[in-house]
């Protein structure tokens, strides 16, 4: 695919953290200055590299969290307590520190605005932040596609972008659904439960209007999803799917 970013093609560059913001009690927002950045497309990831001061290294990927309007890149990182990475880049990492990235990589899960067909968007846990520079790319060109998020976490305190989710949705081509899975307060005006059939039916496009579809989360909940959608007649190839697991992240 062209403008796809190819790992062995990508040389490893160094960021210094310019802001942090704590999305939820696990997972916070990090935003980088990247002098040598040449820019990304919406839903595209990076390579991050940790060294010990005994030489030791570790890598794992992250999702940009940021549109290619943006100023700087975000990675929002959720921490995971087996995790070799996340934990220091939660609990540790401070503004001025620096921190080397390699990227953009991933061509397959990225979402243009010249693509004209209705878009819906399923978000599971932290499987939401691409999708964030998705809708903020879809914003921040004014585009005219209609653009659908379901999106289901655990509890109130565990959805990220909360408040600027709510804000988007404000964009008349934007619709935001959220859904509790576990724990839903008495003022609560989202869904409850888990995004099944019955919110896929009501919620998303129907499978006729041959919408882009993006699933990301665990991978137990992409599976499920897909499966579903298929069974509700979407065409699998045009289901885009991007999971992870649960350890070592």
């Amino acid at each position: 695919m062209a403008g796809t970013a190819l790992r062995g093609r990508l040389s490893w560059q160094s960021g210094t953290v310019v802001g942090l913001v704590e999305e939820t009690p696990s997972t916070t927002s990090i935003t980088l200055d990247l002098p040598r950045w040449e820019g990304h497309r919406a839903g595209q990831h990076v390579d991050v590299r940790l060294t010990a001061d005994d030489g030791y290294q570790a890598e794992r990927s992250y999702s940009i969290a940021s549109s290619p309007e943006d100023s700087h890149i975000v990675l929002t990182v959720e921490r995971l307590e087996d995790g070799e990475v996340s934990p220091y880049l939660v609990d540790e990492l401070r503004v001025g520190d620096e921190l080397e990235v390699r990227g953009p990589v991933g061509g397959y899960f990225v979402w243009q605005s010249a693509d004209d067909s209705p878009v819906l968007l399923i978000a599971g846990g932290s499987g939401v932040v691409p999708f964030r520079a998705m809708l903020r790319h879809h914003h921040a060109v004014a585009s005219t596609v209609p653009m659908k998020l379901l999106y289901s976490a655990r509890s109130q305190a565990e959805l990220i972008y909360r408040d600027e989710l709510m804000a988007l949705a404000d964009d008349e081509k934007i619709d935001v659904h959220l859904t509790l899975t576990r724990e839903q307060p008495e003022d609560w005006q989202g869904g409850s439960g888990r995004i099944d059939r019955s919110v896929l039916d009501r919620q998303g496009w129907p499978a006729e209007d041959r919408p882009l579809v993006y699933v990301c989360g665990p991978t137990g909940f992409v599976e499920s999803v897909a499966d579903t959608l298929v069974g509700l007649g979407h065409e699998a190839g045009r289901i885009r799917t991007e999971r992870f697991g649960g350890t070592g992240t």
